[in-house]
């Protein structure tokens, strides 16, 4: 049986998929800093709760001090972001096999782009396969070095390859394929399409973010 885990991080609402709004996520949450009473809120204790709360007034930190049995507050200057911290526990202490992180984008750039490239840290790369971010019009993974098959998600139209490190990548099936492409530096190669229902990459190095995205 899988363990899975999913965490909540104080991004826009916007940003949540319908499926979050609906309260149609199956599994264990962990909540990082406002994102535990957004949690609360839709009726979701968190199993655990992470975060220096500076964003929470006095009677919402106390209203998730009564709804979360195990937190970790943390210092406002630390080396470790909110997020690190949740992926963190969830990854050591609770050993998920997978963890899908929602409210992670949107809002502020400098905070998408530390949630986007957490795997790249050593500590978090070995465990990349097992981490998505997921909003309303993206689902991002991870991959590493490797032959590997991806499907396609039914509200999903556009596929994009997000070489993070030099490798050399092959798309055999694609709309727009590649063969043996040489990537020298981080790169998005968007909007591309899958086929049919199922896609095919290859890449021999380093760590690849796949997105399936749709407009709005």
């Amino acid at each position: 049986m899988t363990n899975h885990l999913n965490l909540l991080v104080g991004g826009p609402v916007e940003n949540w998929p319908d499926a979050l709004q609906k309260h149609q996520i199956k599994g264990d949450w962990i909540g990082v800093d406002r994102g535990n009473l957004r949690l609360i809120k839709l009726g979701i204790d968190p199993k655990y709760a992470v975060g220096d709360f500076d964003s929470l007034a006095p009677d919402e930190l106390a209203l998730v001090e009564q709804h979360v049995q195990h937190i970790h507050h943390s210092r406002a200057e630390k080396d470790d972001t909110d997020t690190q911290l949740g992926l963190k526990a969830a990854i050591e202490l609770f050993h998920a096999d997978s963890v899908d992180i929602y409210g992670a984008t949107g809002g502020r750039i400098d905070h998408f782009l530390a949630n986007f490239l957490m795997v790249l840290e050593l500590r978090f790369r070995m465990y990349a396969p097992k981490i998505r971010l997921i909003d309303k019009q993206n689902t991002i993974t991870y991959y590493l070095p490797g032959e590997h098959v991806i499907t396609k998600e039914p509200d999903k139209k556009y596929l994009a390859f997000v070489p993070l490190t030099p490798m050399t990548l092959t798309l055999p099936d694609e709309k727009y394929r590649l063969d043996r492409f040489p990537i020298q530096h981080p790169v998005s190669l968007s909007s591309n399409e899958f086929i049919g229902n199922k896609g095919h990459f290859e890449f021999d190095q380093g760590v690849m973010a796949v997105i399936q995205s749709s407009d709005k």
